[in-house]
C-alpha cells in the first residue's frame, strides 16, 4: 500500500466529490466525522468536501494510535497536513473545524499558511482553564481534573453526563443521544488521552500567528466555550470575523445546521 494510501485509511478519509474549492471538516472531542451529515448537502454543488476522522475516533485505524504523538495537539494538526498532502492538496483548503479543532486547525495553518485559504472556527476555546481576571476559558483546573477522574472510574457514566452538557438540549434529545453515542464508542484509552489533550491545552499564544481569513462561529450559550471566548479569539487573529450564533450549546452544525451553513456560506462565498 503506498503511503498516501496508508495515510487515507489511517484517518477514514472521505471524499464527497463535487466542482469548486475543498471544505475540509475536522470534528471536535469524541466526535467523528458523521456529526457533519447535516451540513455536507448544502455544499454538495459548489464545493469538494472530505471528512476524516482522527486516530482513535470513529472509523479510523485505531492501531495507529500513539499516546506520545496525541498528547498534544500538533500531532492531530500533522494529521491534517498529512491527509492534505495525500490528497495532493496544495492550497486553497478552507478547514472548518469545531471545537478542539480549532485549535488544531490554527496549528496546522501556522505550519503551512499557503495550504490554507480560510478558516472556520466553531465554537473555538484555545485554553478551557480560567486564567482570571484576564481569561475566563469556562473552567477551573479542578474542575476538569474531577471530569477526567469520573472518565477513568465511569467511562459510561461520564460520557451520559458530558453529552447532555454539550447538547445544552436535555438527556432525551436527538443531538444528546448521537452525541453519548459517539463517546461511548471511542475506545477508553484513546478518549482519555485525547480529554486531556483537549482540556489542558494551552493555544492562545498562537492565535496571533494566524494569517489566512478566519470566521469565528460562537453559541450565545455555551457552556464549553462561553461568550467571551469567542470574542477573546477573535481580539487575537487579526482581521478575524466574530459572528454570533443564537444557539444554546455546543454544536450548531447539529442542532441548527441551517444557521451554521447560513454563516458559513457567507463567508467561503457560496
Amino acid at each position: 500500500m503506498l503511503q498516501s494510501e496508508k495515510i487515507l485509511a489511517r484517518n477514514n478519509v472521505k471524499i464527497i466529490d463535487g466542482d469548486g474549492p475543498v471544505l475540509l471538516y475536522a470534528h471536535g472531542f469524541g466526535c467523528n466525522q458523521n456529526m457533519w451529515d447535516r451540513v455536507t448537502p448544502a455544499f454538495k454543488s459548489t464545493h469538494k468536501q472530505v471528512l476524516f476522522d482522527y486516530v482513535g475516533s470513529g472509523k479510523s485505524n485505531i492501531a495507529a494510535f500513539d499516546a506520545v504523538k496525541y498528547g498534544n495537539l500538533s500531532g492531530y494538526a500533522q494529521d491534517v497536513l498529512d491527509i492534505c498532502d495525500a490528497l495532493n492538496l496544495k492550497g486553497g483548503v478552507t478547514f472548518v473545524g469545531h471545537s478542539v479543532s480549532c485549535s488544531i486547525g490554527v496549528l496546522a495553518s501556522i505550519a503551512r499558511p499557503e495550504l490554507f485559504s480560510k478558516l472556520v472556527l466553531l465554537g473555538p476555546n484555545p485554553c478551557f482553564i480560567n486564567h482570571a481576571p484576564e481569561y475566563i476559558g469556562g473552567f477551573e483546573k479542578e474542575d476538569l481534573e474531577g471530569l477526567l477522574d469520573l472518565m477513568e472510574q465511569n467511562y459510561i457514566g461520564w460520557a451520559n453526563y458530558l453529552a447532555p452538557v454539550v447538547s445544552a438540549k436535555g438527556e432525551d434529545s436527538v443531538v444528546t443521544a448521537e452525541l453519548s453515542d459517539s463517546f461511548c464508542s471511542t475506545d477508553p484509552t484513546v478518549a482519555k488521552v485525547f480529554a486531556r489533550t483537549t482540556f489542558f491545552s494551552d493555544n492562545r499564544a498562537d492565535l496571533s500567528k494566524v494569517k489566512v481569513p478566519c470566521l469565528i462561529l460562537q453559541h450565545r450559550t455555551d457552556t464549553l466555550a462561553p461568550l467571551s471566548v469567542g470574542e477573546y479569539v477573535h481580539a487575537e487573529i487579526a482581521g478575524s470575523t466574530l459572528k454570533v450564533l443564537e444557539v444554546q450549546g455546543h454544536c450548531a452544525h447539529m442542532a441548527e445546521p441551517l444557521l451554521f451553513v447560513e454563516a458559513m456560506r457567507d463567508f467561503v462565498g457560496a
